[in-house]
């Protein structure tokens, strides 16, 4: 039995976008706005606690658990790909990072074609979202519902040794890394607040909760845009039992992510044609770009034994120490479970002659393990350097497997099949060992566990990377923007060649 209601706007996926979209559409009162979320939770115990990240990335209440089709690039192995399932997506399960990227990015997509997308452009929007204690005026926001922290500098001996090691071997120390430059090693700035995660759903939805005009309704997985011709005019959903159906009598908006959205277009019949016919999903609109372009950061991650005891945070992470975390963060919200496994991030130009960096490096203070796609902290104290290319060029893509919607879509990432993502992955790790070599932490690097000290050729390096790469959580370009065939939606994110709204007149659409 299909149930049918009437809103202004529909937006389904209440995530890292569909949250804030929804919760700026209601603010004025004026519109009626519903809000799908596939996930039943609204919050959970370990999403509230920053560093309960790792009890989250195999939860299936609050995780899609999607995995990735094995390829060349992964050694023939799946990759974990988690996405949050809950109110704030995967803003509620993430590792807390906040990184804006640099102007240049931002200029780039403008100089492709599409206007309002310069760094002076989304610079305002940036500043306006966040409430930040530090840097410049003319690069940070002061009062926007996104509370925006660094990590503690002095509260681990390790992180101020590999400032140290950093400046050493020329990387500067930059307090600030979403401000005029990005270039530099610093601490992490976080999503966090008084020892709380703040995701979209913290952030935007809880204080919007009160209000009349906005629904959101948990538990509500979208299965089909509702097409009339080239108009999408609402959403079939299944909730509460059976389908259900609303209209929009404005736009309907999709926030669903890098691997719903293209899986509710092709499901709909909006994709690559052939594809959707030979899977028996009836081709409503043409767009070859769906579910095309997926890119991700693909992390190559270091470790090392400490040489010396009481400077890493192994010992807090396990045993008795992690209990006395646990009384600390209950009395004061303070601690290692009040920060990011990642509180240390630095931007390094790893070839000559950039604009800006084309690597990141982040330092975790304690060595852990993925076993079986679950993370583990390592018995032994260490700590753990990550490396990735910032601008992947190598690309993969999510497409449905079949035509049912509760079937996961195939992810496959090609990690490492472009040239310059192997030579910045292979530049990466000899940068992270030159990191470990330098004074500052003599006496504090012992045996290197990953790769290990047998791995020295850029052939060897190469072939460890495809064998344990992890995905950076990252997913992006499946709905890209452009202007080219490929591109699915336009530089107003509008999907090329669909109406998304009910009304047959097209002036009586939003602009």
């Amino acid at each position: 039995m299909s149930m049918e209601s009437t809103y202004d706007y529909i937006v389904v996926g209440a995530g890292s976008a569909g949250a804030v979209v929804a919760s700026r559409l209601s603010e004025s009162g004026r519109f009626r706005v519903l809000l799908l979320e596939a996930g039943a939770r609204a919050r959970h115990i370990w999403s509230t606690i920053p560093m309960g990240v790792s009890r989250l990335m195999t939860d299936e209440t609050v995780n899609w658990r999607y995995v990735s089709e094995p390829d060349e690039g992964s050694a023939g192995r799946p990759i974990a790909v988690p996405r949050g399932k809950m109110l704030g997506g995967s803003s509620a399960i993430n590792g807390m990072v906040y990184v804006r990227g640099q102007a240049q990015d931002y200029d780039h997509w403008a100089q492709l074609g599409n206007p309002g997308w310069s760094y002076a452009d989304v610079l305002p929007l940036f500043k306006r979202a966040e409430t930040f204690d530090g840097g410049d005026d003319a690069y940070r926001g002061r009062s926007g519902p996104l509370r925006v922290t660094s990590a503690a500098r002095h509260e681990v001996p390790l992180l101020e040794r590999f400032i140290e090691a950093a400046q050493s071997i020329g990387v500067p120390y930059n307090p600030d890394s979403n401000g005029e430059r990005q270039d530099g090693v610093g601490m992490t700035q976080m999503t966090i607040h008084r020892g709380r995660r703040q995701s979209t759903a913290a952030s935007y939805l809880d204080p919007a909760r009160g209000r009349r005009n906005l629904t959101m309704l948990r538990g509500a997985q979208a299965e089909t845009l509702v097409l009339e011709g080239r108009r999408c005019t609402g959403v079939r959903y299944w909730a509460d039992g059976r389908m259900q159906e609303a209209r929009a009598g404005r736009e309907v908006i999709l926030a669903a992510g890098a691997v719903n959205s293209p899986q509710l277009l092709e499901l709909s019949g909006i994709g690559q044609g052939d594809r959707l016919r030979a899977l028996g999903v009836e081709p409503r609109h043409h767009l070859p770009g769906v579910g095309e372009n997926l890119r991700d950061h693909c992390l190559s991650r270091v470790a090392y034994l400490a040489a010396a005891r009481g400077l890493t945070l192994s010992h807090k992470a396990r045993g008795f120490g992690l209990a006395g975390e646990v009384v600390r963060y209950a009395l004061t919200r303070g601690g290692v479970l009040a920060s990011t496994v990642v509180p240390l991030r630095m931007y390094v130009r790893l070839r000559p002659g950039l604009d800006g960096p084309d690597a990141g490096i982040s330092v975790t203070p304690f060595r852990f393990e993925v076993v079986n796609n679950d993370w583990r902290i390592g018995e032994r104290e260490g700590f753990t350097v990550t490396v990735h290319p910032l601008r992947p060029e190598s690309t993969g893509s999510v497409h449905i497997a079949s035509a049912d919607p509760r079937e996961a879509p195939k992810i496959r990432f090609n990690y490492l099949s472009a040239e310059v993502d192997r030579m910045t992955t292979v530049a990466g790790v000899r940068k992270a060992r030159e990191l470990a070599a330098a004074a500052p932490l003599q006496g504090v690097a012992g045996e290197e566990t990953a790769p290990g000290a047998e791995v020295q050729t850029d052939e060897q390096i190469l072939a460890w990377a495809c064998q344990t790469a992890e995905s950076g959580y990252h997913l992006a370009g499946t709905c890209k923007m452009g202007q080219d065939p490929m591109a699915v939606v336009d530089h107003r994110l509008k999907v090329r060649g669909i109406v998304a709204c009910a009304s047959p007149t097209p002036r009586s659409c939003p602009p």
